[in-house]
């Protein structure tokens, strides 16, 4: 097969030799150039073609915001930002992924003599992910068209409190969970989602859900009660799930080991709701790379739950759904606009 051919866009030239090394590391990825602002990148990527390019946010002349959105709008192509895990950075590589980036990772410390390999495992994944990323432009300015809006429940749905949502995802999720919740209505039964992301990035991310949905969402606490029209979001390095205590719901935060490489976890938290909520559970996989959640999908479905997974068409990667599938852990596929409407359609008659 044909390499992978990766433009780094650093205005650090150190940056951009730590990443090339990283990548270099893997005989199917070649970096083909670098680039010390977007003016250089641009005439690069006309001259080079590049497959992937890897994005930093701060740079000098022209923002790497900026130049992803003119980017998106006139050559659209699958672009992995290198953000800092400051406030300001998890917010800028939020907007990024709004805009069209695939991905991102959190930059490496030049320092950092312990650890570098998994920096590089993870850059590396994050680049091939990207590679065969379905990558739409920008058409006005958020990367997506209107989310189709769901019917909202009656208010007797507000009575089925044991009923469980539980939403997995990982590349491209940020903006596909978005796509569902936001339409979602204040009396949706409780919501437990892990995403695949760094600590900090979660409780930004969270942060700015709760502003544009009508339930509430929040990143998730140790011991947080589970309740109807809010969402738990599974802090960033660590797993989420869920226990039961009577009649009540809660959630623990563990830093076990990794599952899948991975924590959180989808299987992790997938697991423990098809433990304590079983048939009162609904299970939905998101776009991903890998193939975490799959075994934890089929878990929840022995256990009676309902379970989607999102297509492949609407799939930026089409990598967890697709092993969910292959596992018989899944009950229905659909796009991506359609999948909010069936879980209301399904809880209702639970209700």
């Amino acid at each position: 097969m044909a390499k992978i051919r990766v433009l780094n866009v650093d205005d650090s030239a150190l940056m951009r030799q730590v990443l090339a090394q990283l990548l270099s590391k893997d005989p199917g990825i070649e970096v083909i150039g670098s680039a010390p602002d977007p003016y250089v990148a641009r005439e690069k990527i006309k001259a080079l073609n590049p497959d992937v390019i890897t994005l930093d946010v701060e740079m000098p002349k022209m923002d790497g915001l900026t130049f992803l959105e003119k980017l998106m709008r006139g050559r659209p192509m699958p672009v992995v930002m290198v953000s800092s895990l400051t406030e300001a950075g998890c917010q800028t590589t939020l907007r990024a992924l709004e805009l069209g980036a695939v991905d991102y990772i959190t930059k490496p410390k030049i320092d950092l003599r312990n650890g570098m390999e998994g920096i590089a495992d993870d850059l590396i994944e994050k680049v091939k992910a990207a590679a065969i990323a379905k990558i739409r432009g920008v058409a006005n300015g958020s990367g997506h068209g209107q989310p189709r809006q769901a019917t909202p429940l009656s208010s007797a749905m507000i009575k089925t409190t044991d009923t469980i949502i539980a939403i997995g995802s990982s590349t491209g999720g940020t903006e596909a969970v978005k796509e569902v919740l936001e339409v979602l209505p204040p009396n949706t039964p409780p919501i437990l989602i892990t995403q695949h992301m760094p600590e900090h990035f979660t409780k930004t991310w969270a942060d700015r859900m709760n502003q544009i949905c009508r339930i509430s969402v929040k990143e998730a606490q140790d011991g947080d009660s589970v309740l109807p029209g809010h969402a738990l979001i599974a802090p960033g390095s660590y797993h989420m799930t869920l226990v039961r205590n009577g009649a009540r719901y809660s959630v623990r935060i563990n830093q076990d080991p990794p599952v899948n490489r991975h924590r959180p976890s989808v299987d992790v938290l997938f697991d423990s709701v098809a433990q304590n909520a079983g048939a009162n559970a609904v299970g939905v996989i998101l776009t991903g790379m890998g193939g975490d959640g799959a075994k934890g999908m089929l878990a929840m479905k022995q256990a009676g739950a309902y379970t989607i997974a999102q297509d492949e068409a609407s799939c930026v990667v089409f990598g967890m759904p697709k092993e969910a599938i292959k596992l018989g852990g899944v009950d229905k596929i659909l796009p991506l606009g359609d999948i909010a409407g069936a879980v209301l359609t399904h809880v209702s008659r639970l209700s």
